[in-house]
Order: C-alpha cells, then structure tokens, then sequence
C-alpha cells in the first residue's frame, strides 16, 4: 500500500532539474503543508456610477450547497469522516495536477526512451524516499480517496497517469496489486450520479473555498 502510494504521487515533484542529462542527480523538494484552497480573489476594475470612480472588486464565483439532509447517522458519520479525508488528500491531488503536464513535458525533451526511463526511475526512487514519512499515514480509504480526487483534478485515472510516466506494464502491475488492497487505479469519478461522490464533490468544493 505504501508503495502504491508513492507511485500515485509520482508527479509531486514541485520542481525538476532543469538538465537534461541522465547522469544529473535528481533532486524532489517536499512540499509541507500543502493547501487546497483556490483564490478567490479575481481581480478589479473602474467604472464610473452617479458620476463617481469607483473601484469594483471581481471574486470567482462561490458555490452555494442547499442544506445537507442525511438519510441516516451512518451517513451523517460517512460525511465527516469524508470533510476529514479531504482536508488531507485533496492537497495532494491538486500537488500531482499542478505538476503532471510539467513533467510530461519536460521527460518529452529527452532524445530517447531508455534517457526518459533511467530519469524517471532516479525520480521515482527518490520521490519514495522524500515523501514515505506523509504518505505511510495513509489509511486504506485514504488510499481510495486520493484516487478520486487525482481523477476529479486531472481528468484521467491514476492508471493512465502511472501509464504514461512508467509504461502499461508497471501501470498493470500496480492496478493488479492494488486491487489486493481494494484501491481501483482505474476508478470513476462520478458526483452526478453517484450519492457519496456528489458528497466528495461538495466537500472539496467547500474546502476549496474556506468554508470547511
């Protein structure tokens, strides 16, 4: 499971060496303390109203939830066990997003697959080692939650992005091994459909925003 968690993480790399020689060490700073939130300040402009210059503040726009209504107390404990799971993945999804076209493109630029390979094979190791002591906290459902949440900020499964960093055959491997732990690398996101995904949804929305 730890493993597996490493490979999930695999583009938390904030920033890459700018060299393109293999032979360069490679180096992955720890991001501590990771936020969710987005900013909600736009930006401003000035208009003139009744004859006067005024300064108009634009904001991202909000979302607002109607009341939550659970079913039961067993949903009601799911929802905050979910608040409390999504303050501690959701950081890390937004992390490997923010990151993942970087790094895609950046590998692009070496001139042969095996130079990109023995690159991502030094990253790996050493993106293991930087961030084992987070990703050992990890609870199985964690686990699962990070899944979701890496498909709800990339649009792709875990799986195509292990895919593409490391080849079909490892990415099978870790799909194959993971469902021993009951993690699905290629998991849907689905909060229009699916109740406890629409209450994922909401969560991180809120988180989002700083209302949670």
């Amino acid at each position: 499971m730890r493993r597996l968690l490493t490979y999930l993480t695999l583009s938390v790399a904030a920033a890459l060496t700018a060299a393109a020689q293999t032979d360069v060490e490679v180096t992955v700073p720890v991001v501590e303390n990771p936020s969710a939130l987005r900013n909600i300040y736009k930006g401003y402009y000035w208009t003139d109203i009744d004859g006067e210059h005024v300064k108009m503040i634009v904001l991202n726009e909000i979302t607002v939830f109607p009341p939550l209504k659970f079913k039961n107390k067993k949903e009601e404990e799911f929802y905050w066990r979910t608040v409390r799971d999504v303050k501690k993945t959701l950081p890390y999804a937004k992390l490997i997003c923010a990151t993942l076209l970087e790094t895609y493109e950046y590998i692009e630029t070496f001139p042969t697959q095996r130079e990109r390979e023995e690159y991502l094979k030094k990253m790996e190791d050493e993106i293991f080692k930087q961030y084992k002591p987070v990703l050992k906290k990890f609870t199985k459902s964690q686990a699962q939650l990070l899944i979701k949440l890496i498909r709800r900020e990339t649009d792709q499964s875990s799986y195509n992005i292990i895919k593409a960093f490391l080849g079909s055959f490892r990415a099978g491997f870790w799909q194959t091994f993971g469902r021993f732990f009951g993690v699905n690398l290629k998991g849907d996101y689905n909060p229009d459909t699916d109740r406890k995904d629409a209450i994922i949804e909401r969560i991180a929305v809120k988180v989002e925003d700083g209302l949670l």
